[in-house]
Parts: C-alpha cells; sequence; structure tokens
C-alpha cells in the first residue's frame, strides 16, 4: 500500500513545497555557479530509472569544462570550481532533482540513479536496484556513499527495495540530514567524484 500510493503521493507533495521554500536558494546557487562556470549552471544526463528506463536527471553542475592542450577534459578534481565544492559538500547539487520527482522519475529515497552503461554489468541480484524508482537519497548513502565498494552500495540498494517501508523512508531522510550536516561520505580522498564501476568492484 505504502510502496505503491502512499509513497508517490508524499514524493510529490514535498517536492513541491521544497521547490517552493527554496525557489530563492536554488536561483542564488544557478547565478553563482553560472558565474563560476561561465557556462550553464545545470547538469543535465541520461540516467536509468525504475525498470531501467531512461530519463533526464538534473543536477547543479559543480565543475566546469576545462580541458587540456589536446581538448581532452581535465580530471574531475581539477575542473571543481570553489563555490561548486561548497555545493557539493552541502549536497546542494542534489536539489535540482526535486525537479524529477515532480515529473515522477524519481522519489525522494530510493537507491540512486546511476550511469545507463552500467545496466549490462549487474548482477541479476544488482539489477533488483530497478524495482523501484531512483531517488534523491538512499540507504546505500547513508551508509557509507563513496566511501563503500560499488558491491557493497548495490546489497545495499537491493536490501531497500526488499525492505522499503515508510519508517524506513523517514530513517533515511534523518540519517541524510545528519550526514549532510557533518560533511560525511561526500568524495573519495583526492576524487571528486567516485571511480566508475566496471562489473568486478
Amino acid at each position: 500500500m505504502y510502496r505503491r500510493y502512499f509513497k508517490p503521493l508524499i514524493d510529490f507533495l514535498v517536492a513541491f513545497l521544497a521547490c517552493f521554500f527554496l525557489l530563492p536558494l536554488f536561483l542564488l546557487i544557478a547565478f553563482l555557479l553560472l558565474m563560476a562556470n561561465r557556462d550553464n549552471p545545470f547538469f543535465v544526463q541520461q540516467r536509468p530509472g525504475k525498470d531501467g528506463k531512461i530519463f533526464k536527471i538534473i543536477k547543479f553542475k559543480t565543475m566546469n569544462d576545462r580541458r587540456d592542450n589536446s581538448g581532452k577534459l581535465l580530471a574531475d578534481a581539477e575542473r571543481l570550481t570553489s563555490i561548486g565544492k561548497i555545493v557539493r559538500k552541502t549536497s546542494l547539487d542534489e536539489v535540482p532533482q526535486l525537479i524529477n520527482v515532480l515529473k515522477g522519475d524519481m522519489s525522494l529515497v530510493g537507491p540512486r540513479p546511476l550511469l545507463p552503461e552500467y545496466l549490462k554489468l549487474y548482477t541479476l541480484h544488482q539489477k533488483k536496484r530497478h524495482f523501484v524508482k531512483p531517488g534523491i537519497t538512499g540507504w546505500a548513502q547513508v551508509n557509507g556513499r563513496n566511501a563503500i565498494s560499488w558491491n557493497k552500495k548495490f546489497d545495499l540498494d537491493v536490501w531497500y527495495v526488499e525492505n522499503l517501508s515508510f519508517i524506513l523512508d523517514l530513517k533515511i531522510i534523518w540519517m541524510t540530514f545528519l550526514k549532510v550536516i557533518k560533511s560525511e561520505g561526500v568524495n573519495t580522498v583526492n576524487m571528486a567524484t567516485t571511480e566508475p564501476f566496471n562489473g568486478n568492484n
């Protein structure tokens, strides 16, 4: 009952209210990133959602597009701007995904939406993470985020899918709040993002 009816309704109502109250902050961050990046302050990318259906995720763009002499993009850590570091550290880069929640592509809580190319690398067990909508935050995010292995993340994602409940979602939201306040597990050592999944890690 909760999974099918109440969770989508709660997602929409909370996302709508959050967008309304966070609009001034949303516009301020967008302006600051526009100045820092000298380009679009938003990052839009295709991601697989429930049942592997592809949608376009929206995030704040915390990295610029600086390239080396050969035209290749610099490493993530070198392209992360000063304001981008603050936005990512406070997890404010995830705020635009409230739009994805309003559109029905995402939930407030669920496994994080990853890259489409990972779909073919998942085991049957790992594919269960796509039995529900992806979330802005999730069980894996509050239990290590980028500090744990991919396989551990997927195990936590599947555990969430199999144990999804209103109480669990509330617990994850509360733990997310605490993690954001403490800035825990945001980046791996010397990296702006975690290493790509290759099917073995």
